[in-house]
């Protein structure tokens, strides 16, 4: 675990300069044993051109956990009193302006629970290098502008480790005494440390190859665990998919002769983008029909693209420190993103999107841990993965591709990688580039990284008589930590409208004579006026479609006009959330409970787009689904849970008796055979088991037992494990036994029964944590027992008696010695506290309290604890 202290430092960006040294040449030798492993490093050290200074600096290496063994400078083995090592550092004092070093240290994979830098994982030797992995490794100037030419040899027992994997091309192999043998490895593209791997196994491969835009042959080779490789078609056809699209979308072609993936199964993050050799959890490669379900197949696709495009924005151009980490990451999930919309439902993936956003990232944007895109300060980099840096971060890339154009953000792409390939620069950069291509000057849009929070844009709509409206735009963001005042952001509304029937209302601008349907407004300042004509006498305005910025809107509809974008919005993604509002505008007002001219509304609304024949099954399953109640606390101030908790169990069965003959029809007359129709299907099923679970329980019974996919399987296991029949345990126990086998189908398991809204489900989720198919040290199974309950279980988690923040305290406790990264995310769920009433507040303090008083807290929880102490 990380040396902490109870005041820790903290970093920030004002605080950056350049290294005084630089690493061009880096060879290493790994000995794979039993129960530790030697490195050696040789290391090519000189003076950074960029500083002027004209003495030179004691060199300062970062190291963790390192046994030193032997340190020599240009082949002369220092004594001890020429070198001091420290718990994190390896401090040189008199060193040239150009010299070899050479290292060797001891460590132990075996025992690295953290999950971070060198370790075993089911019997093989698997990296995470990012952030700050680098270090446990060996010492070295663990900072990602340090890119250095990689050279790699590994030496292990060849039975039990016939592979050994590492960066870039092969160049020799042979064997040994002693029954080991040895390869070695070439990157010949600079990297730093963050994107270094190795592997050392016994796996199964499947291999393919793809033949790049230029007809270069790059040989494609995917790692599994034995017996697995049935799983592994999916994700090696969405690679390809993904190498050609990137060709096709953006020009970038990949440059080594060969692309590995090797999934493991003790992973903390989805995967790591490694340059050629990239280590994958196995969530997100795994994927039969089988064993997976159409959401499990969208994330394997999705997260397979992400780390191919990584090899361009994050690679080959990569952060010139950790505080511009979304330069790689958001630019990054935003092509994911794209890719995905090319490959599924366009309209349905960007309500997925904004669904992340909207519960989690606002969330975060408006508690102890917000922070802009562009950090300014952190004690522990682990914690700013965040959705603010990737998710928020795209969504500000995303405008910047609206106020462009594909066109003209293409162009600015393109002289992106022109000016900085091979280089590590910041997100300043990548702003300048994008200018510069289109002749733009976008001083404004900065604030974008510069500030943390989320504005609120305030709508109005002024009828001004003969055909013309005035649209007033008000613009602000809260105050959040460290930044109390806000100046205005570049904000693009793309703006539709409807007239009272339904129908799309055509309109000009003032300043133009063309009738149009859309238009995108760009707000600049604190207020500001749009006017229109239109032969409509009644508008209707569709607001910010697309969720064309990452804002809260503030417009007040009336329920008819929410219910008339519900029925007939011609944008998919606003007719979605009209349906939402609606929900929410109902659901947050101050009455106890639903009257039932509100539910009457709701009934008939999600009657009429039911009925909607030319609505895809994929966009009505999303419409009917209720609000996601995390959303609907990030958009309070305060919030009273149990009127909310109350209101929504009411309106979900409200809904489901009311239209039970219309989810029954649906459930019998929907074919299963595509995703769209599946999901349709689910959400009726769903629906009928929470109107009459006793009465519709054998329906879901069936479904389960014959199920020939994944999907419908688990889709039945949960309204089965959510339901109230006493013999559900029979069908728990049967899908248990059926899939026992299978790690990741375990998983679905475990996050099946923790969603039961029940007072008894805390102590059946702490019988869970004692099963012999979980692990604590797994962060997939931390995830699929503990995250899905505080995530998923919003109810009993937020349960008055406390208990289900006294079980989320334990788990921190217990991981911070074993994992502090999966411990500090888990932190983050106490990060709403503040909005919650007294009694919840005063509890969720004693654990926060509790967990800050454990002896030897990690960096990593301290700081998420205590900003949320003091926010």
């Amino acid at each position: 675990m990380k040396n902490s202290s109870k005041n820790p430092t903290v970093k920030y960006r004002k605080d950056y300069r350049p290294s005084q040294y630089l690493i061009k040449h880096t060879d290493l030798k790994f000995q794979l044993f039993d129960s530790h492993t030697l490195v050696n490093s040789e290391l090519k050290i000189e003076k950074n051109p960029l500083d002027k200074s004209d003495v030179l600096e004691p060199l300062v290496l970062d190291g963790l956990e390192l046994e030193l063994q032997q340190v020599s400078v240009d082949g002369n083995e220092l004594s001890k009193d020429e070198y001091e090592a420290t718990d994190n550092h390896l401090t040189i004092n008199n060193v040239s302006e150009k010299f070899t070093l050479n290292l060797q240290v001891k460590i132990y994979p075996q025992k690295n629970k953290s999950l971070e830098g060198l370790y075993t994982s089911g019997g093989k030797f698997c990296t995470q290098c990012e952030a700050e992995g680098f270090r446990k490794i060996t010492y070295y100037l663990d900072r990602p502008e340090i890119m250095s030419e990689f050279k790699v040899r590994i030496e292990g027992d060849k039975a039990a480790y016939p592979l050994l994997l590492s960066n870039g091309n092969p160049l020799t192999r042979g064997d040994m005494s002693d029954g080991r043998h040895f390869v070695e490895w070439h990157d010949p593209f600079p990297k730093p440390s963050y994107l270094f791997a190795l592997v050392a196994g016994d796996l199964d491969c499947l291999t393919d190859s793809f033949t790049t835009m230029s007809g270069r042959e790059v040989k494609l080779e995917l790692y599994v665990d034995k017996g697995k490789l049935d799983q592994c078609r999916f994700a090696m056809d969405s690679l390809i998919e993904s190498m050609r699209w990137d060709e096709e979308k953006f020009g970038r072609e990949y440059d080594l002769d060969l692309y590995m993936i090797v999934a493991v199964s003790d992973f903390n993050m989805g995967a790591m983008e490694n340059k050629g050799l990239n280590v994958f959890n196995t969530k997100y490669v795994l994927a039969n029909k089988k064993t997976a379900t159409d959401a499990d197949f969208e994330g394997v696709e999705r997260v397979i693209a992400h780390e191919y495009f990584h090899n361009w924005t994050g690679n080959r151009v990569t952060c010139r420190d950790w505080f511009q980490l979304s330069l790689k990451e958001g630019l990054t999930v935003f092509r994911d993103q794209k890719f995905s919309e090319d490959m599924q439902s366009k309209a349905v993936q960007r309500i997925d999107q904004v669904k992340i956003i909207r519960s989690s990232q606002f969330a975060e944007d408006s508690g102890p841990m917000a922070h802009s895109i562009r950090p300014d300060s952190y004690i522990e980099m682990n914690n700013f993965y965040t959705v603010t840096v990737y998710n928020k971060g795209a969504e500000v890339i995303r405008m910047m591709h609206t106020l462009l154009g594909e066109q003209g953000f293409r162009a600015g792409m393109d002289l992106y990688f022109e000016r900085h390939d091979g280089q590590a620069v910041t997100c300043e950069d990548f702003i300048c580039a994008m200018e510069d291509a289109n002749q733009k000057d976008w001083a404004l849009f900065r604030n974008w990284y510069r500030q943390a929070g989320t504005p609120e844009v305030k709508v109005q709509l002024e009828s001004l008589g003969n055909g013309k409206f005035e649209l007033q735009f008000a613009q602000s963001c809260p105050a959040t930590p460290g930044q109390e005042t806000k100046k205005p952001f570049m904000i693009p509304v793309k703006i539709g409208f409807i007239n009272a029937q339904g129908d799309v209302a055509k309109f000009r601008l003032s300043d133009s004579d063309d009738v149009c349907g859309e238009t995108l407004f760009v707000m600049t300042e604190e207020n500001q006026t749009l006017t229109i004509h239109s032969d409509n006498e009644v508008l209707i305005p569709s607001l910010l479609r697309d969720f064309s910025a990452p804002v809260k809107l503030k417009f007040e509809y009336d329920q008819s006009q929410l219910a008339t974008l519900f029925a007939s919005d011609p944008n998919s993604f606003n007719r979605w959330d009209a349906g939402q509002s609606l929900m929410t505008k109902i659901l947050l007002n101050n009455e106890d409970e639903i009257s039932e001219p509100d539910l009457e509304i709701l009934k008939n609304s999600f009657a009429q787009l039911l009925g909607d024949e030319q609505l895809d099954n994929s966009l009505k399953a999303l419409a009917v689904i209720l609000p996601e109640i995390s959303s609907l606390i990030g958009r309070s101030e305060k919030i009273n849970v149990d009127r909310l908790f109350n209101k929504h169990r009411q309106l979900k069965k409200h809904i489901g008796q009311s239209l039970e003959h219309t989810w029954f029809s649906i459930y019998n007359t929907t074919s299963g055979d595509q995703p769209s129709d599946r999901k349709l299907r689910n959400v009726a099923l769903d629906y009928m088991m929470v109107a009459n679970d006793e009465q519709h329980f054998e329906l879901a019974a069936t479904q389960q037992t014959r199920a020939d996919n994944m999907t419908d399987e688990l889709s039945a296991l949960q309204t089965i494990a959510n339901s109230t029949e006493g013999y559900k345990s029979d069908y728990i126990n049967q899908f248990y036994q059926k899939w026992k086998d299978e790690e990741l189908v375990m998983d679905k398991w475990f996050s099946a029964q923790v969603i039961n809204d029940d007072e008894s489900i805390i102590e059946h989720v702490n019988a869970l944590l004692n099963h012999e198919k979980f692990s604590i040290e797994n962060p997939n199974k931390v995830r699929a027992v503990i995250t899905a309950f505080i995530s998923g279980n919003l109810p009993q988690f937020h349960n008055a008696t406390g208990a289900g923040y006294e079980l989320l305290a334990d788990t921190i406790i217990r991981l911070n010695a074993i994992n502090p990264q999966i411990a500090a995310g888990l932190s983050k769920q106490f990060n709403q506290w503040k909005k919650l009433d007294g009694k919840r507040q005063a509890l969720i303090k004693e654990q926060l309290e509790r967990i800050k008083a454990v002896d030897n807290l990690s960096n990593d929880v301290y700081e998420v604890v205590e900003k949320s102490l003091n926010m």
